[in-house]
């Protein structure tokens, strides 16, 4: 068997289109190998696209100049945090500025949007509409917590991809009627300094709920007045504290086994720890009956 043609140095780490690699004497037999994957019509990549940012990067070599990414797309490649529904979905969402027709291709869902003139923006080579644009479009499929939780992220102290005063004037521009009461309410509940998704889906759950008494990021003392921990969510008049235990145990041991340091030194100091997972996080009846149930059989001191 004859060896295969190898590739131009050019087309060997990324995607190209099969017009460029013909303007580079790659004939149309070299393009059908079985080396190279073919994620959209008259596209080519050495190795298939995995993550969302790698597909984009390969639908935009074929999109007109005005289309950009969008809604669910533009928050996955900003790490803006979403439901697995979404984040697992495999099309990417590209937009066109109304009132040009939304793009048709395999594998991606158009859009046609109306625009204020800074909603569309770069990250990373890519076209997309800006992080406060792209959290008003999300109002659209997402409920409130989730909306909340992807506020919490995009205006997160540490490192805010926009302010809560840009969330705010994106909001009132906004041309949308579709999920704007989400959009509204979701705006009073966001914190800056919620440290996960969990924690703000949680957080937002009991508010919404009518459920008075939570502090966040309450600390915790022991009998001696030294300051153990630092509570995510917590009501300090039941001494119960809520805490999500996701899987970081797999790929994080060392915070893991921090954590079970901590969590095990709590009911030493008199609180009551519920460590809620992902089951009940998708549930939010099922969490809220966790939360009233557990309050419930921790009153407060002056109840008992």
């Amino acid at each position: 068997m004859a060896s295969r043609l190898p590739l131009p140095a050019e087309f060997r780490d990324g995607s190209f289109t099969t017009r460029t690699a013909a303007d580079h004497g790659i004939g149309e037999g070299r393009l059908r190998g079985p080396d190279l994957a073919r994620p959209f019509h008259s596209i080519r990549s050495p190795a298939a696209p995995v993550s969302v940012s790698e597909r984009a990067e390969a639908l935009q070599l074929r999109m007109p100049d005005a289309a950009f990414f969008c809604t669910v797309t533009a928050a996955l490649i900003m790490g803006i945090p979403l439901p697995p529904r979404l984040a697992l979905a495999p099309q990417l969402h590209v937009g066109m500025p109304a009132p040009m027709r939304a793009c048709r291709a395999v594998g991606s869902i158009g859009h046609k949007l109306q625009l204020d003139i800074d909603d569309v923006g770069e990250w990373l080579g890519l076209r997309l509409t800006t992080a406060a644009r792209t959290w008003c479009d999300l109002a659209a499929v997402l409920d409130v917590e989730d909306l909340v939780a992807a506020g919490d992220y995009i205006i997160h102290h540490r490192h805010p991809l926009a302010g809560r005063a840009d969330l705010a004037a994106a909001a009132a521009r906004h041309p949308a009627r579709r999920g704007r009461a989400r959009l509204l309410e979701a705006l009073g509940l966001l914190d800056e300094r919620a440290e996960s998704p969990p924690e703000s889906v949680i957080r937002v759950t009991i508010v919404r709920a009518g459920i008075l008494g939570l502090e966040v990021n309450h600390p915790i003392t022991d009998a001696f007045g030294r300051v153990i921990a630092r509570a995510d969510l917590c009501f300090p008049a039941h001494r119960v504290i809520f805490e999500y235990q996701g899987d970081y145990h797999r790929s994080e041991p060392d915070r893991w086994r921090k954590d079970r340091t901590r969590v095990a030194r709590l009911p030493a100091a008199g609180w009551h720890v519920v460590e809620i997972a992902a089951d009940e996080l998708a549930d939010r009846r099922m969490l809220l009956c966790l939360i009233r149930d557990t309050l419930t059989l921790h009153p407060p001191a002056s109840l008992r």
